[in-house]
């Protein structure tokens, strides 16, 4: 059943890499200890020292297997060497290149490589390497979205594409419900991947307001219009707060560069201002004007109704996906 787990997991759920902290090892460890696959975030640079310390923090509140997210279009080097070091069950790569030269170099660390496409042609590239399964992200997904293709229309093709080859492939954008799961399990997909579930968590370290926001929802905005300087060409799912459709029509000319200063926020130890059009998420530290940052969210965002511990989460998708499954099969049969 596609329920049961993938790479080893008991079951076929995976906890996105919210960044920059908002994976905190409490939320890694909660899914992790539910049965699922957790990811902690790499820092945005390298920072190889904050890295080890997510790790054994981790380890200290779960004895079970979890993972790393790199996002290959910052410094990365040195996290994923401290990964590799750290034997970290898998690696989660996302905006950038699958090398053969890095999967290999993993595998021989006994770390699981799994990358992140949004597109047909990513896809094809990741899978002609050994990757060991591969998370397929639709456009519905909230955060910065790699690709342009729903998931409903690019999920099958890639299964499709995958074939007999032993690489699960694993849906993501918009999903937070046992619905969504058997959906994805339907097109194909042997897993799923939530992000915007698990910020609506207790053990998340999104600021309060963030999960507010999640919670009352008031639709979601495909845009532009956060980190330019930082992120460029990276466009992102967020909410449509007053603060969103006051500014969506942001001119292509401007970003955060020259915007005041809104609040501040402690990263990984560090104290960094946060200016107006930045793409920083509001962690449980962060001071200022918080409805004018960016709060990222997948389109499935109108169906979580309520903050609940992570492993609650995973159970919920577990026991609602068996019973939608045993369901609708003894509705066949009829």
């Amino acid at each position: 059943m596609g329920w049961r787990g993938i790479l080893g997991f008991e079951f076929g759920i995976v906890q996105a890499p919210l960044g920059p902290d908002i994976s905190c090892p409490e939320l890694v460890a909660a899914v992790a200890n539910a049965g699922g696959l957790g990811f902690l975030r790499a820092p945005d640079s390298d920072s190889p020292d904050t890295v080890r310390e997510l790790i054994k923090k981790t380890r200290s509140l779960t004895d079970k297997p979890f993972g790393v997210g790199v996002v290959l279009a910052f410094p990365h080097k040195e996290n994923i060497k401290a990964i590799l070091d750290e034997r970290v069950a898998v690696l989660q790569i996302s905006w950038g290149e699958v090398r053969q030269d890095l999967v290999d170099e993993a595998h021989r660390a006994g770390v699981k490589v799994v990358p992140q496409v949004g597109s047909f042609k990513e896809a094809k590239e990741a899978i002609n390497t050994s990757v060991d399964a591969i998370i397929v992200q639709g456009r519905e997904a909230g955060g910065h979205v790699i690709g342009e293709d729903a998931l409903i229309s690019l999920l099958p093709r890639v299964v499709d594409l995958v074939g007999d080859k032993d690489i699960p492939v694993i849906a993501s954008g918009g999903i937070v419900d046992a619905r969504g799961y058997v959906a994805a399990l339907a097109l194909g997909a042997q897993g799923v991947c939530l992000g915007t579930r698990f910020v609506a968590t207790e053990e998340s370290y999104a600021h309060p307001i963030y999960k507010k926001k999640l919670v009352e929802f008031q639709g979601t905005a495909y845009t532009d219009i956060f980190g330019r300087v930082r992120w460029p060409g990276a466009p992102q799912r967020v909410l449509k707060t007053h603060f969103f459709n006051d500014w969506k029509f942001l001119p292509a000319n401007e970003n955060e560069a020259n915007q005041p200063v809104i609040g501040r926020s402690t990263i990984h130890g560090t104290e960094k201002e946060i200016r107006r059009f930045a793409g920083t998420v509001p962690n449980k530290t962060t001071t200022g004007d918080i409805e004018s940052m960016a709060l990222y969210a997948g389109q499935g965002v109108g169906l979580i109704k309520e903050i609940i511990p992570a492993g609650e989460v995973v159970k919920r998708l577990v026991e609602g996906a068996q019973l939608l499954i045993q369901k609708n099969f003894t509705e066949l049969k009829c």
